[in-house]
C-alpha cells in the first residue's frame, strides 16, 4: 500500500516584504497611480502569479521519493535514499522553497543534484518521514528556540 504525506511550504513574512519591495515600483505604484488601465491587469496579473507561485509549493514524499511540486505540476523528484545530510540553511539561492529558513538535502554521488533547498512547515515530521525511508541520514538541525523567534518564524 503507497503512503503519501504531504508538506507545504513555510511562507516567510520577510520574504514576502522583499518580494513586494521589488514589486512596488514596477507593478503596484502604477496600479494605484492608473486603475483600471491595461497595464493595471498586467500588473495584477504579475502579482498574483507571485502569490501563486508562493501559495502552491508543496513537498510530497511517496514511494521511497521525494516529489517537488508547484501546485500540480511536479517539478522534480530525488531518491531519498540518495540524501546523506539534512542541515539548516539561509542560503538566498533560488529554490523550490518560499521562506528564507530552509532545510538544505545533501545528496551522495551519483545523484540527479548535488543539493536541494527545501523548506517544509513542519520540519521535524519531514525530517522524520525521511528517515523512516532512510535511517542512515544524519541530522544536522537544531530544534531549540531562541529569543529572537516568535510562532517558529526567524525574523
Amino acid at each position: 500500500m503507497e503512503t503519501k504525506k504531504v508538506f507545504r511550504s513555510r511562507i516567510s513574512v520577510l520574504l514576502v516584504g522583499l518580494m513586494l519591495a521589488a514589486l512596488l515600483p514596477c507593478c503596484i505604484i502604477p496600479m494605484i497611480k492608473y486603475p483600471f488601465s491595461p497595464g493595471f491587469y498586467v500588473h495584477g496579473g504579475i502579482l498574483m502569479f507571485v502569490i501563486f507561485i508562493f501559495g502552491g509549493m508543496r513537498y510530497v514524499i511517496s514511494d521511497g521519493k521525494l516529489f517537488l511540486k508547484m501546485w500540480i505540476i511536479t517539478s522534480g523528484s530525488v531518491k531519498i535514499s540518495d540524501i546523506i545530510v539534512i542541515e539548516r540553511s539561509y542560503n538566498p539561492l533560488s529554490s523550490p522553497a518560499a521562506s528564507l529558513k530552509r532545510l538544505q538535502l545533501v545528496f551522495g554521488k551519483g545523484a540527479k543534484f548535488p543539493v536541494a533547498l527545501i523548506s517544509p512547515v513542519r520540519e521535524q515530521e519531514f525530517i522524520e518521514e525521511l528517515r523512516m525511508v532512510n535511517p542512515n541520514i544524519l541530522v544536522r538541525v537544531p530544534v531549540k528556540k531562541g529569543i529572537w523567534r516568535i510562532w517558529d518564524w526567524d525574523i
